[in-house]
Formats: C-alpha cells, structure tokens, sequence
C-alpha cells in the first residue's frame, strides 16, 4: 500500500534524512521517501503493517522534529494523463487546459505541447466519467487529434518511431489539402483573366476551393458556435471569407482561406521543428542496456535493468545508467549533458552516469540508480515538463487573446452597421471595411508565436547545459539585478590543498606535517583530507591511541608516547598552549606537542579559473550587484572577494545566518527586480528557496541540486551563469520584437482598414504574413 504523510513544518534537511531512513527500518515498510520541499512522506507498506504505521511514524517525526504536525493525507484525488497525438497548436492548448480544468472534479490540469499530453488530477468520484469529457472538449478544438489514456510509459524506441510517423503522414496529407485547393484555385483564375469564362464557370471553381481549403474551418466554427464559443480564429475567418463572397469579392475570399491554412501549416512546422529540436538534444537515454546475468551477455531494455547488476559499455554507445566504474578506462563525452565539448576521463572506481557517450575503452559498470531515476532520465523529464510552467508574458497573451478577440468583432459590427445608419450611403463598401477589420485582427501571431519563443528559449539553454525550470524562471532572469554566491564549491573549488608550513622552534616542517597527519588519521573532514594528502605516506595506525574530536575545537590524539593537539586558536587557548598567530588568508590548523607549540598549517581552497570573468561579464550584461557568503573567516572571504572584485562579501556565516542575509539584500534591491542565489546543492537549500530564483551550481550528477532549484548549471563553471542570462535576454527580446510588430504592423492595417485604403489582399498579409514573421523570428531562439 502507498501511503503519504504530510510533515507540516518540517523544513531541516538532516531530520528529514533521519526520518527517512528510521521509517524505511520499521517492520513491513518495503520504501520510504522524505520531500522536504513538499514537506510529505511517501511510503509503500505491508498490509499487515498498515494498521499501526501511523503510530509509528509520528513517534519518529516527534523524535526529531517535536513541532512537526503529522497528518496522513486522505487520497481522495487520483493523476491521470492522457495522449494528445498530433496536437501542435499552442492556442488551442491553453484553450484545452483551461476548459479541463473547470471540468467538476478537476483540481489541476496542465497540457504538455512537447510531450503532447494532458496531465489532470482530479476526484476519484469524477475519475470514471473524465475521459468523455476530455474527448469532447479537445475535439471541439483540434478534430483530428487522437486522445488516449497513458496506462503506462512506452518503449522509448517506439514512441520515437511513432511521433516520426504522425509527423510524416500529417504533413503529407495536409500538403496534399493545400497543393490540391490552391491548383483549383488557380486554375479558375487563369480561366477568368485569360479565357474570359462565365460568372458561374468561376464560381464553381473558387467555391470548390474554397470548400477543400476552408470547409475544416468553417465546420470548426460551427461546432464551437454550438458549444458557446464563439469568438475564436476559426469564427473569424469563416465569418470574413463568407462574407467576402456575399459582396462579391470571390479570390479574395478564398485567398484569405488559402494564406490562413498556410500560415497554419507553418505554425504546426514551427512547433514539430521546436520539439524536434529538443527531442534531439535530449535524446541521451540509449534504447538497449547489455547486461551482465549468468555469465551471459544480453541485450534488453535499460528500463528491466536493476541496481547492482553490472552492464558492459563499449565505445560508441551511451552509458543508459547511473553506475560506478568497475572495469576499465576511457574518454566520455559529456556534451548533450553538459554542453562541454571537452571529453572526461574514467577509471575504475570513478562515478558514469547515464546520458554520457563513451568513446574510448570498454568499461564494466555496476549500476547504482534505475531507469526512471538516473541523471538523464531525470535531465529529460526537467525540460520535458518546463513548458507547463508558464512565464507570466504567456499567461497575459492568453489572457490578453481571450478578450481581445470580442472587442474586433464588436467593432467590425459597428464599422460595418453604423456609418451606413449614421452617414448614408451604400452598405456594401463599410461591410467589406468590417470584412477586412476582422481578417486583420487575428491575434494568431501573439498566441502562437510568444510561447514558441519561451520553448525554444528553454531548449536552447538546455543546449548550453543550463537546465530551466520553466519558463517563467527564464523570464525572471531578466531581471536579476543582485546575484548572491556561496563560496565553496561555487565561486572555489571546493577542493582544500595544504600551501604553507610555519613550523616553530625546534620542529621541521615535516615533523609538524607528520604529527598533524597522524592526528587527523581517523577524519573524513576535507581539511584532514588535504593534510593526509599532502604527507603521501602510509600511517601507522596502530601506535595511535586515545583519538577525540573535540567539536568545534580539533582533535586530541596519542601518536605514540606524544599528546598532539591540532585544531583551531580556541583549541590552543583551551589548552593553554602559547602560540604565534598566522596572519595569512586561509584555513589555519595549529599544532601542540605534548603542550609544546610546533607550528601552523596554512590551507586554502583555490578559486575557479573562470570565477573572475564570469563576476565581469555578469556586471558587463547588467547585473548590479553581486555578493559573496561564506562561513570562512573574515580574511578568506576578504581575500576571495578581492581577488573577484565583488561589490559585497559576508564571513563568518552560519546557514540560518546566509538566510538572514539574503533577506536583508533583498529588502534593498531595486523595486520589480529579481534577486538569484548561487549554491552548490542540498547544503544550500534554505537559502536556493527563499531567493527568487535559485541556481544549482554543478548539477551533474547530483539529485539534490536538481531537485532544490529553480535552474541548474550542469557544470561547476560560474560562466554557465552568463550563458543562462544571456538565454533568457535573447528570448525576451524576441517575444518583445514579436510583440510589436504584431501590434504595431496590425493597427496600422486595421486603421487603413478601417479607411478603406486597405482591402482583402492587405487583411491578408496583416494577419498570416505577420503570423509567419513573428514564427520565423521566434524560431531564431533555437539558433543561440
């Protein structure tokens, strides 16, 4: 049984790994899952246990977290998806997610044009009548998209063949449509200016034209009209060209149906090539694993591929899971990863993860995550489901189009009825006027072309490696004018080197790097790391004795007949041990021998290589501020922030206190701009989820970075940070530039419209042509 708890209030990540893993001990729990983002408990239990897990589980929470409240969540709603094959038009997708969504029962519902899915949760009571419903409204919209329930995900090799498939056959029928309507239609007109056929001869020709290019159109509108939805493109258009034949304008009318199916045609290109493209970019999951059973080598899906079993890459193939090296060396290209074009190396013990193409040697890897949970999988789903979240430019379009399209019909009604009432004269000529009104007031290129722009833009960072949430994070980096980093990790590399000995009267330097060595034997500290290191010699472990930790002081140890302390200045004062301060930047262990003062260890983390230019390029593209926390002390941050000519620094920090300051700098940032923190993963999470946007630093690999924030650089280079900026300008620029010049160049039509300067071939370019503008521009995204 699955069953969810939810943990209001909890907010520690060490608590909530401890719950996690004293409830997945408890007798009958087959699995058990902490998000501390949602604050929940997923677990999978026994039937016999069932009864009394509660009771247990709130015992544990309380034990940790005694203000936690632990309420067991009643799953009274259910998740359902369903397939939207061959939808390809972004209008009437936001159209179809929010008619689903006012369904009864529906509590969220949300299309996924690149997936081509409908994702809804909904009550259970409504669960079994919901698909109907579906049914009816996409089909009321899109009449020749397929709708089918999602019971189960599909071999990744079929779904690839079949999306090929309907792209094809689509295309092609829909070519023959348009080839076969224009050829009519240009053959009445060659008669009519050439042959000087009949009135009638004509008309036969056009209608028949119009009937192959527009009747979908027309019997679209009709249907809508039926359901009370009324004012959309296809009321337009049908309402136009119909009365552009009444008043005697023929190839006009069914020119306008032609170039409208063109421009149609070109949006549903447009979408195809989009998806495509990240389709491509994310096709990093392999279609086959070779797995290691019974001594065999077979050849099977990556998705009946366990944790443990061990799979045999060889050059050429992509590594399909996350694994450790057991066998082998080679060169792997982390590019569609990464967006590194620079190979890593391998060796046995060394971590693979799936996505990563292997170039050189065989290797033996024995799989340490499943299908569903490795890092390509996990990269594929993040973009694949970044479009659901919408930027707020997006929502105002829909809204924008929702209203916009009444007031033109509203007024093409009064251009057409009251000059005629008020003025006198003919009618013919003011309905042609509100004919042409209508035509030009399509908002196709707006709705079609701004979400376009925010796909492309999350795919084109994705190419970059530079995962965004969704594009409503990518239109918030817009407008970033304070950017916060944490040190380590971040701006340095987080990897600590021993770079100076101060060794005291009577001690070498490698008598005081021996004793330090010896004293932090027994530490998995990074400091102690960097020390064991730097000694390169085996330790005698066997003549060391009495070993503490003393927190937040150092360790006291016997190395033989010898007492050594090694720690900090508090350590040295505790003990009462003189000592000679170093005044150096960096982390600093002092040594005592049996109350004798030996001498001092400097060790400092070195900064990235490209930490200097990313600081200038962020402030060289318009960034105003940039700050740097850290929990070192005064003199590092000081020398790191010097070295990076940072505006700010903070020292000293622990991580309630990188909140607090984080707040504080957010309380001074300019009015309406956004403030983004940089970190290296779950230690910074706090903080990732207070600013407005949070950036995981060096995401490859790391299932807590990709989970805590809103974007991710898959690399540690800080100059991904500008790549991810730079994404999202280009992207507002060009829905900005669509923007006017669908506005701009469609009032200037409208009012020579309603003039009567303009005339149906004019309406025709106000409306398509602009549509394929602001398409074609849109797609130049894809290029950056």
């Amino acid at each position: 049984m699955k069953r969810i708890f939810l943990l209001k209030g909890l907010d520690c990540p060490n608590c909530s790994a401890k719950i996690e893993k004293e409830v997945g001990e408890l007798d009958g729990v087959q699995s058990s899952v902490v998000n501390l983002m949602k604050q929940t408990l997923t677990i999978n239990v026994t039937q016999t246990a069932a009864d009394t897990i509660a009771s247990q589980i709130e015992t544990i929470v309380h034990s940790h977290e005694p203000d936690v409240e632990v309420q067991e969540e009643t799953v009274m709603n259910v998740t359902k998806s369903y397939s939207l094959k061959g939808l390809d038009c972004p209008n009437c997708s936001a159209k179809i997610e929010k008619e689903v969504g006012e369904l009864d029962g529906v509590q969220s519902s949300v299309v996924n044009l690149m997936k081509q899915t409908l994702t809804i949760n909904v009550a259970q009571t409504a669960a079994d009548t919901i698909a109907s419903q579906i049914e009816t409204i996409v089909y009321s919209h899109e009449p020749d998209v397929e709708v089918s329930e999602i019971v189960q995900e599909s071999y990744i090799p079929e779904k690839k063949q079949e999306a090929n498939e309907s792209y094809n056959n689509e295309d092609k029928k829909l070519t023959v449509r348009l080839a076969t309507g224009a050829a009519i239609y240009a053959i009445g007109m060659a008669l009519t200016v050439f042959a000087k056929v009949p009135l009638p001869i004509e008309l036969a020709f056009l209608i028949v034209s119009y009937v192959i290019l527009g009747g979908d159109v027309v019997w679209q509108a009709v249907r809508n009209i039926s359901k009370g939805r009324v004012f959309d493109e296809h009321f337009l258009m049908s309402v136009s060209t119909i009365g552009a034949f009444v008043i005697g304008e023929y190839p006009e009318a069914v020119a306008v149906m032609l170039f409208y199916q063109v421009g149609e045609f070109f949006q549903s290109l447009a979408v195809k090539r989009s998806r495509k493209s990240i389709s491509d970019l994310m096709d990093i999951r392999p279609d086959s694993a070779t797995v290691r059973r019974n001594g065999e080598l077979i050849t099977i899906s990556p998705e009946n591929v366990s944790i443990g079993e061990i799979i045999i890459v060889k050059p050429g193939e992509k590594i399909p899971l996350d694994g450790v090296v057991l066998d082998g060396d080679s060169m792997l290209d982390t590019r569609a990863l990464t967006g590194e074009s620079v190979p890593r190396s391998v060796h046995k013990g060394d971590e693979a993860l799936s996505g990563c193409m292997n170039q050189t040697g065989v290797l033996m890897i024995k799989t340490t995550k499943a299908f569903g949970e490795s890092t390509a999988s996990k990269i594929i789903d993040l973009v694949e489901n970044a479009s659901s979240r919408k930027a707020p430019t997006e929502n105002f379009i829909t809204t924008f189009a929702r209203y916009y399209t009444p007031v033109v019909v509203i007024l093409a009604a009064f251009l057409a009825i009251l000059p005629p009432i008020i003025l006198g004269g003919g009618w013919t000529e003011w309905i042609r006027r509100g004919f042409v009104f209508l035509v030009v007031s399509c908002p196709c290129a707006l709705v079609i072309s701004i979400p376009l722009t925010f796909f492309g833009g999350i795919g084109a960072a994705s190419k970059r490696g530079v995962l965004v949430k969704g594009s409503n994070y990518l239109e918030a980096l817009n407008n970033v004018s304070v950017i916060v980093f944490d040190k380590t990790g971040t701006l340095t590399k987080g990897v600590f080197n021993v770079t100076d000995i101060l060794p005291a009267n009577g001690f070498s330097k490698e008598q005081v790097l021996e004793y330090a060595a010896e004293a932090e034997s027994f530490s998995n500290h990074p400091i102690a790391k960097s020390i064991l290191a730097a000694y390169e010699k085996e330790i005698d472990q066997s003549v060391i004795s009495d070993y503490k930790e003393i927190s937040g002081y150092g360790i006291s140890v016997m190395a033989g007949e010898k007492k050594v302390f090694a720690g900090n200045t508090k350590l040295m004062d505790t003990e009462c041990i003189e000592y000679t301060t170093c005044e150096n930047a960096g982390t600093k262990v002092y040594l005592a021998v049996d109350g004798q003062y030996a001498g001092c260890i400097l060790i400092t983390d070195e900064v990235k290589p490209d930490s200097k230019k990313a600081i200038s390029d962020l402030k060289h593209i318009g960034v105003e501020k940039t700050v740097m926390l850290t929990g070192d002390d005064e003199k590092i941050g000081k020398s790191v922030a010097e070295e990076l000519q940072l505006d700010k620094y903070y020292a000293q920090l622990l991580p309630d206190q990188k909140v607090e300051k984080v707040e504080l700098l957010d309380s001074k940032k300019r009015p309406g701009s956004k403030l983004a923190f940089v970190g290296d993963g779950i230690n910074d999470a706090p903080v990732l989820a207070r600013a407005d946007v949070g950036i995981a630093m060096g995401g490859l690999g790391s299932d807590a970075a990709i989970e805590a924030a809103d974007v991710v650089l898959m690399t540690d280079e800080p100059s991904k940070l500008v790549d991810a900026i730079e994404v999202a300008k280009a992207t507002k620029q060009i829905v900005m530039q669509n923007i006017v010049i669908a506005l701009g160049i469609k009032s200037v039509f409208l009012i020579l419209g309603a003039l009567g300067i303009a005339g149906m071939w004019e309406a025709v370019f106000g409306d398509v042509g602009v549509t394929i503008i602001a398409v074609l521009n849109a797609m130049r995204i894809l290029k950056k």
